[in-house]
């Protein structure tokens, strides 16, 4: 099997991993994560710029920023997509999947999230992957919402889950037993995504605005040719 063959097969497979292919039905966050057509609204080429922002103990604690490159390839709508996500020792390299049409930022900010729960508390990666999978099937909360982008009131849909919270082995998590995930996505902003959130509250704090104990945040900040 020659590179460019491997490289499309294992795409392939890290896209199935987040998302049941042979459900009969799919729930409605799994539609506005995984499934619904978020760059449909860039109709030519855009470069979208997200910053990341990750906060907690010292050592974990940095900002660094997201680029997603985007171009139109053929006349059907085909398009090719470059991600460059985060910088140095933070840096996410996947492999690059074909024609997307959900924003691929979303695979990326997943992956890195597995692979620190991996490292955090042990387990398989894959074990995390299927728990977000099913926690987004079958536990989600899907609220419509308004956000702010580029000075301007957008409407907006909040999907969040908690996906170890019931888990079997939730002892073993620790604190990140009530990790939860919150995807903001709106069809009103360029590439269908505009925050993704992972945090993990601190049980002992006194006040609502307490600082949390851990959160990693990505936002879209800019979209441009």
């Amino acid at each position: 099997m020659n590179k460019a063959v491997s490289s499309v097969v294992v795409a392939a497979v890290l896209v199935t991993s987040w998302v049941a292919v042979a459900a009969d039905e799919y729930s409605a966050a799994e539609q506005k994560v995984f499934l619904d057509n978020h760059l449909k609204n860039i109709k030519t080429a855009a470069v979208l710029k997200y910053d990341f922002k990750q906060s907690g103990k010292p050592e974990d604690s940095f900002e660094d920023r997201v680029e997603v490159s985007i171009k139109a390839a053929g006349n059907k709508g085909a398009k090719t997509v470059v991600v460059d996500y985060l910088t140095g020792a933070h840096k996410v390299t996947l492999p690059a999947v074909g024609n997307p049409e959900g924003n691929p930022v979303i695979l990326y900010f997943l992956e890195m999230d597995v692979r620190d729960m991996h490292r955090l508390v042990g387990g398989q990666e894959a074990y995390f992957r299927k728990r977000i999978r099913l926690a987004l099937a079958d536990k989600a909360e899907v609220r419509a919402i308004t956000i702010n982008f580029s000075g301007h009131p957008v409407a907006a849909s909040e999907v969040r889950i908690v996906p170890y919270v019931e888990d079997p082995l939730k002892e073993r998590f620790g604190m990140y037993a009530k990790k939860f995930y919150v995807f903001t996505v709106s069809d009103q902003v360029p590439g269908g995504i505009y925050q993704i959130r992972t945090q993990v509250d601190d049980p002992a704090a006194k006040r609502p605005d307490a600082p949390p104990l851990m959160q990693a945040v990505l936002t879209l900040a800019t979209a441009g040719s």
